[in-house]
Formats: C-alpha cells, sequence, structure tokens
C-alpha cells in the first residue's frame, strides 16, 4: 500500500483521491508515522441505493392508508362514560 508523506499529499490530493476512488487506497504519514487510511467509499456509503420508485411494483398500498387505525386513536382521545 502506498505511504504518502502529509506535504505530498497536500501537493498532490486531487490525484491520490482519484487513485482511491478507483479502489487504491494509501496511507498518509506525518515524520514517517501512519496517520490515516485513505479508502474509497462504498456503494452503500455513496447512497445510490435511495433512488425514488426502486420498490416499484414491490409493495402496494392499501386505498384506505389514510384512515388505518383511526378507530384506535379516536378512543384513545375521547372520553366514553363508564
Amino acid at each position: 500500500m502506498l505511504t504518502v508523506n502529509i506535504h505530498d499529499a497536500k501537493t498532490h490530493l486531487s490525484r491520490l483521491v482519484e487513485q482511491a476512488s478507483k479502489g487504491e487506497a494509501f496511507i498518509i504519514a506525518k515524520a514517517g508515522r501512519p496517520m490515516v487510511k485513505v479508502v474509497p467509499l462504498s456503494q452503500a456509503e455513496t447512497g445510490t441505493s435511495s433512488r425514488l420508485g426502486f420498490m416499484k411494483g414491490e409493495i402496494s398500498v392499501p386505498d384506505d392508508f389514510d384512515q388505518m387505525g383511526s378507530a384506535e386513536i379516536e378512543n384513545m382521545f375521547v372520553e366514553r362514560p363508564a
């Protein structure tokens, strides 16, 4: 794995980040001591699965969706004589 000193990392950051995004992780060191490891984000971390309509046809919403549980909710707020 490539180890880059912090000065060179600042100088060549764009190139290093581009390489990391393609799967080539690297380590940034300060005075020869490893400080951080730069790795590419996984697909889940980049948010590619949160697109609209990705479950189209896999779920259905009942026609009375906006009324579901209304009787139970009403019973929580309305006092009935004992």
